[in-house]
């Protein structure tokens, strides 16, 4: 790429962010698993049935294609302006850094990003407030801002409680059950509701007869129906216990037999070199007590350190040293025959002068999945046949294992490598299948390693110290290099009717330092305790006497009377005067160990929300600088003495920060007709160039589109010649878009 194209690059990482308030402000067990277990003869008779009543619809639709084609080919034309496009392919790089790309872009490290930048098109991407996955992903699927698709975070908080809950989906299980002795036997189904709301571009696709393939995009669990098309889910589908990811680690070091973040620790005894120990499972969900299932299993230790065997359920599996192994099936017995699948991975970390095994969290078998994970159903079990077992949880790669050094950098790579290449087959296998329509995938090895190697690129960060610092210094350019490689293959499948983009939802920084929002406000007063300081999930608040609050890693929310079970905040009388304080002294917090401030804009959530779930969000989102995030403390909502503090953790970089510090990026092998893209612009271009026009209650605008963008870059001028974001008198006069609320 040319210098003049890199500093407009450079120069447009510097404005995105600002154009991002432009437009924000204007705008129980598988049917597969009766086939597991006694009654094989169930299996032969179905598989009979299956054949026939498969070769029975086939016929039908043999006999009907001539009239299904006309009506279809009626129906489209109805629907559908003509267009020259026949695909459209969006590759999703999650948390791909503008900064980061452009540099090695022109060191010559990355020559498949570098001829598509020449191309057609490369800018920074405006992301969401706040700047994080959940959030910005859901307004790429829906064209719209948080406050019309209702995720703000990872975490929404429960207004009776005043417990942090998951804020995409609600997992309940059934409600009316029949009890028999210790058993209880549900009579109806559980919930498994999603959350996010509006509406997927890729539904209004399938409805206008547009083939389409979504693979791993986040938030799609529970996964909608997509007509004329298959979806396999993504962020938040959680693990067979429950959780979004708990790993298993078995120690006969009985000194590590304690609490860990992200997992379970469980002592093992090594004796005349055999252990035995049980895999713990999900709650039984068909008993009372709902006791925890386990399945037994041993170790057979070889005396020579070289390589142990592992036996379950009658099968050997090796662990080689240093190696993980193939995916195991697991399959825990309930009562009557029930049984549930999933499936794990092992590896020995240590064998001398302790023997430590780590487990994977137990992942849904797609082949059995013990909740839905795909649409259609059989879609996960289509792909676990063509290409075997695959990680299904949302979030595969153990962050929390290298966190807690359970896992080494070399076994974490190891593991986001394996899983990178299981969707990597998904993704070409989809590209040969779908060769005409809509084709997306999102790649996270991006965001895990960045999010886990960023210290590397920062000689100064707090992570660094007692760690490897050489090892593995280039862990980020080499997931750079490999994703040039997948656009690279993936560009083989463009021709001159294929509109190929690719895009990430936000960038990267250096996260050196955790600023604990709980301790600032319990400093000054807003946060009261029982007895002392608050401990994880609020343990120890005094909810009568606390006005504001904190926990996940964007916002603080206000006890408000009327709203909060325990709410002691007016919301006319007091309120606006609080937000307003707490907002001014924040702003420009200074850090006092480097003299930088560690905030850089506080955000009041009616300004720039304006979507009929705005009530949902955080009261003021806090947008914190380069360097600086949510404190681990005040993510799980507790707080001291310790405002600021350094983040010593292999998790070293981040982007839950200003929106205007951390742009995604985006790149077309066509050009467009603005400097300013914004993630929810892909929706709405998307559409218009299949020939649909965009949804009112959409934000975005096509990329294509000469007319859309005149408001938003006088926007952004306006903006600089201000010096500062928009506020709230720029929304009101500029034009807003259609289906905006007043």
């Amino acid at each position: 790429m040319s210098d003049k194209s890199t500093s407009a690059f450079d120069h447009n990482s510097r404005v995105a962010g600002v154009l991002l308030f432009g437009l924000l402000l204007v705008c129980t067990s598988s049917p597969a698993a009766a086939y597991v277990g006694p009654g094989a003869g169930f299996a032969v008779v179905g598989s009979l049935g299956v054949i026939f009543v498969t070769f029975f619809l086939a016929l039908i639709a043999i006999l009907t294609w001539p009239f299904r084609a006309v009506w279809r080919f009626i129906r489209i034309r109805q629907l559908r302006k003509p267009t020259d496009t026949k695909r459209v392919i969006i590759l999703g790089l999650d948390g791909m850094d503008p900064g980061l790309l452009s540099r090695w872009i022109n060191a010559g490290h990355l020559p498949n990003f570098k001829r598509l930048a020449e191309a057609g098109a490369m800018a920074p991407l405006a992301s969401t407030v706040p700047p994080i996955s959940p959030v910005a992903w859901s307004s790429y699927a829906t064209g719209t801002d948080p406050s019309r698709h209702n995720i703000f975070d990872f975490l929404n908080r429960d207004l009776k409680s005043g417990l942090p809950v998951l804020s995409s989906t609600d997992i309940k299980p059934p409600l009316r059950v029949v009890k028999i002795g210790r058993y209880e036997f549900p009579i109806s189904k559980p919930l498994v509701r999603l959350l996010r709301k509006s509406k997927p571009f890729w539904q209004i696709l399938g409805e206008h007869y547009i083939p389409c393939h979504v693979l791993r995009v986040p938030i799609t669990f529970p996964p909608e129906q997509v007509p004329n098309g298959a979806l396999l889910s993504a962020m938040c589908v959680p693990d067979l216990r429950g959780t979004q990811g708990s790993f298993t680690f078995f120690t006969t070091d009985h000194q590590r037999a304690e609490a860990f973040e992200g997992g379970t620790i469980i002592p093992i005894k090594l004796e005349e070199n055999v252990i035995s120990s049980n895999i713990p499972g999900p709650p039984n969900p068909l008993t009372q007590e709902h006791e925890i299932m386990t399945i037994p299993f041993t170790i057979l230790v070889s005396q020579d350190d070289s390589q142990s065997v592992l036996v379950l359920a009658g099968k050997k599996y090796p662990l080689a040293p240093g190696k993980f192994t193939e995916w195991i099936h697991l399959s825990f017995q309930s009562v009557m025959g029930q049984k549930v699948s999933g499936i794990v991975r092992f590896r020995v970390m240590e064998t001398t002068p302790h023997f430590n095994l780590y487990m994977t969290p137990i992942n849904f078998d797609p082949e059995s999945p013990a909740m839905p994970i795909s649409e259609p159903g059989f879609f996960a079990q289509y792909l676990a046949r063509l290409n075997g077992p695959y990680a299904t949880l949302g979030l595969a790669e153990d962050t929390w294992a290298l966190n807690e050094d359970i896992l080494d950098e070399e076994a974490f790579l190891d593991l986001a490598y394996d899983i990178q290449v299981e969707r990597e087959a998904m993704w070409f296998n989809s590209l040969k299948k779908n060769k005409s329509g809509f084709n997306t995938v999102v790649f996270d090895a991006t965001d895990r390693i960045q999010h886990m190697f960023f210290r590397h690129l920062s000689d100064s960060h707090p992570a660094n110290k007692g760690k490897d610092n050489e090892c593995h210094r280039d862990a980020v350019l080499d997931i750079y290099r490999r994703m040039d490689k997948v656009l690279g293959d993936t560009m083989s499948y463009v021709d001159d009717k294929t509109v190929l983009f690719v895009v990430s939802d936000h960038g990267f920084k250096p996260f050196k330092r955790g600023i604990n929002l709980n301790s600032w406000l319990k400093k000054e007063g807003h946060l009261c305790s029982t007895n002392g300081d608050v401990g994880r999930y609020f343990d120890g608040i005094d909810w009568t006497k606390t006005k504001a609050y904190t926990f996940g890693l964007t916002g603080i929310y206000f006890n408000i009377k009327g709203r909060e079970a325990n709410g002691i905040v007016d919301p006319v009388t007091e309120l606006p005067a609080l937000k307003q304080k707490i907002a001014d002294q924040l702003t420009g917090l200074i850090d006092p160990a480097t003299g930088k401030p560690g905030i850089l804009r506080v955000y009041d959530a009616d300004e720039i929300y304006h979507g009929p779930y705005r009530h949902n969000a955080p009261d003021l989102v806090i947008g914190y600088n380069i360097n600086y995030r949510a404190s681990w403390n005040a993510a799980v909502g507790a707080a001291n003495d310790e405002i600021f503090e350094d983040n010593t953790k292999y998790w070293s970089g981040d982007h839950c920060m200003d929106p205007l510090v951390v742009p995604g990026i985006f790149l077309s092998n066509r050009p467009i007709k603005t400097k300013f893209p914004s993630i929810l612009d892909l929706a709405p271009t998307v559409l218009k160039l299949f020939g649909i026009e965009k949804p009112a209650y959409m934000d975005g605008a096509s990329l294509f589109d000469d007319s859309a963008f005149d408001d938003r870059a006088a926007l952004v001028d306006a903006c600089f010649l201000k010096g500062k974001p928009p506020i709230l008198a720029d929304l009101q006069a500029a034009k807003r878009q259609p289906g905006d609320e007043s």
